[in-house]
This record gives structure tokens, C-alpha cells and sequence, in this order.
């Protein structure tokens, strides 16, 4: 089965999914063997692996310690296509839609894309849409784009319709990484009522309740990552965001 088979399915049999993502910015590769192990063991369903600035002499090194430490899919979360490893399951192709900056629309996928190909990495076409998270993240300044507001349903909406029209299988709404306010649940709400394929979510989501909280709005797979930065008992954190996320 493919990784995007795979996410359907979760779906399907626990009401959405719970993705854990692993910033190598932020989790050193000497950490990998005791934090990964534990995200398995508590009940997440997949793992991506990506950020805005990793150096990327590392990131295959970092990739394979991932992958020798869990049975999960792991998926790449590229900021660039230089975050593109031989030792992931599949990846995100994300086109940064909020945006109007060409290099992150298309210039980035194009360069990615013969590098996806010839390692054989799943990709998985999806519409990346940033929204205001209250604070200037990583993503907004590397990207030199502007999020869509937090009162823009309508335009979250008609980005997300425009992501399905393109033949994206998942629209992201992410308000980034430490975000003081996670995306709010009426946008949530308008773009799954709007549109025929998931939606992902992520920004700010720092108690398990929260994620609960995006669930009930629409969200058909929640992001966390930052959230358990620093936590020595990742894995009992793990747990209580999966209960929050499936059924």
C-alpha cells in the first residue's frame, strides 16, 4: 500500500490522523534513537521530517536515523528541494498557493521534481496555505510571502478550491511553527465544506485538547511538532494527542 493510500485509510477507520513532524532544526540527529521510538509507541500515524533552514549536509544521514528507528511512513516536508532524501517513504510536493512568489509555486518543485523521480520517493501533490499564526514564523520570512488573515475564510476557501482544480490530493492550512494562535476553526470549518479532498492542519496546536478542537472543525489530519520540543515524556504527550485526533 502507498503512503497516500495509507493516510486514506486512517482516515477512514480513526476520524482523522495525527502527524508528527520533526523539525531537524530542532531535534538533534543524536536524539532520533529515543524521541522516534516513542512517537511509534504512542500512537501517531505518520512522521515527517522537514524545516525552513536545516543544514543540508545532514539531511540524508538524518533521514536514514529516522527510518532505522520506526516502522511508520516517513514523509518529506521540504522548505527547499535540498530537503529531498533516498531514505524517505514520500513526500509532501507542496506549492506554497498563499503566496505569490514564483520560486515557491513552481521554481522549487521543478528542481525537486527529477530528484523525486530517480530516488523513487511517493509524491504527494499538496496545496500549502499559510495563515496568520499571530507572529512572524520561519516560513513567512524564508518564503517572502504574506499569510492569508485570520478573518480570510473566503480567501483560505477559494486557495483551497484553486489546490483541488489543480489535482492537489491534501490542502495544508498552517499558521507555522510556534505560532501564538493556531488557525482558526471557522476557516477550518468554510474550507472543508468547500472543497472534495482533506485538510491538514498545523501552527499552535499545543495541548491535545486543541487538536481535538480542530478535529471538530474539519481538520482530517492534525501537525504537532513544536509542541513537545524540550518534553522528556514525548511519548505519554504522543498518546494524548492521538486520543484528542482518532476516534
Amino acid at each position: 500500500m502507498g503512503v497516500y493510500s495509507y493516510l486514506l485509510q486512517i482516515m477512514k477507520k480513526r476520524r482523522a490522523g495525527f502527524l508528527f513532524l520533526l523539525d531537524p532544526d530542532k531535534t538533534d540527529i543524536k536524539h532520533i534513537r529515543s524521541v522516534v521510538p516513542q512517537v511509534e509507541r504512542g500512537g501517531a500515524d505518520a512522521i515527517l521530517v522537514g524545516g525552513s533552514t536545516y543544514d543540508i549536509d545532514g539531511f540524508d544521514d538524518y533521514l536514514k536515523e529516522v527510518k532505522l528507528n520506526t516502522t511508520l511512513p516517513v514523509i518529506l516536508f521540504p522548505g527547499s528541494h535540498f530537503q529531498i532524501s533516498r531514505n524517505a517513504d514520500a513526500i509532501f510536493f507542496l506549492s506554497l498557493l498563499s503566496g505569490r512568489n514564483p520560486l515557491y509555486l513552481v521554481g522549487e518543485q521543478v528542481l525537486g521534481a527529477p530528484l523525486i523521480k530517480k530516488y523513487g520517493i511517493e509524491p504527494i501533490p499538496c496545496g500549502y496555505i499559510l495563515v496568520d499564526g499571530g507572529h512572524l514564523s520561519s516560513v513567512i520570512y524564508i518564503s517572502n510571502t504574506l499569510p492569508i488573515p485570520r478573518d480570510g475564510t473566503n480567501t483560505a476557501k477559494f486557495h483551497a478550491l484553486t489546490a483541488q482544480y489543480f489535482g492537489m490530493k491534501f490542502v495544508y492550512l498552517e499558521a507555522g511553527s510556534g505560532a501564538e494562535v493556531p488557525v482558526p476553526d471557522e476557516m477550518i470549518g468554510g474550507v472543508k465544506s468547500y472543497i472534495d479532498i482533506p485538510v491538514i492542519v498545523g501552527g499552535g496546536l499545543r495541548n491535545a485538547s486543541l487538536a481535538r478542537q480542530k478535529v471538530d472543525a474539519g481538520a482530517d489530519f492534525v501537525v504537532i511538532g513544536t509542541a513537545f520540543e524540550g518534553e522528556a515524556k514525548i511519548g505519554e504527550m504522543v498518546g494524548e494527542f492521538a486520543r484528542g485526533t482518532h476516534k
